[in-house]
């Protein structure tokens, strides 16, 4: 089974603005209230460690594998719970220049077994995560100026 968590956002400022900040991993801390303890770089093939944090407060600490970087376009992850099959996510950021700005577009694409058992949770604890993380982005691109 599959589902997809989507959440888009306009930032006034030029997608060059907004993926600098966005591919900054070692600020995140700073100013993410989702994804908030980070290591590695945003390199194609390399593993990341993030630590996350839902709506209701639990913690899950996970360690994707990079599977695009196009600056200042694309940015996407993909993680694995156990093993391929089990629960995979693709996490995606997509940044698009419109008129006065950028629409950074943040989702997650999850398949496997346990997608079924946690749709509802994924909704409900994450997908309000993504919003937060797609403001608190927009307010310290804001902040840089």
């Amino acid at each position: 089974m599959a589902f997809t968590l989507l959440r888009t956002t306009e930032i006034p400022a030029p997608p060059e603005k907004v993926w600098a900040v966005l591919t900054d991993l070692g600020a995140w801390a700073d100013w993410n209230p989702f994804i908030f303890e980070t290591a590695g770089e945003f390199t194609v093939g390399s593993r990341l460690t993030l630590k996350m944090r839902d709506t209701e407060g639990s913690v899950m600490t996970f360690s994707p594998t990079v599977r695009a970087v196009d600056a200042p376009h694309e940015l996407r992850w993909l993680g694995r719970l156990i093993m391929p099959g089990i629960f995979d996510g693709e996490h995606r950021f997509e940044l698009t220049a419109v008129e006065g700005g950028t629409r950074l577009v943040q989702s997650e694409g999850f398949r496997g077994l346990l997608v079924p058992f946690l749709r509802k949770r994924l909704q409900e604890r994450t997908g309000p995560q993504f919003e937060a993380m797609n403001n608190a982005l927009a307010e310290r691109v804001a902040a840089l100026g």
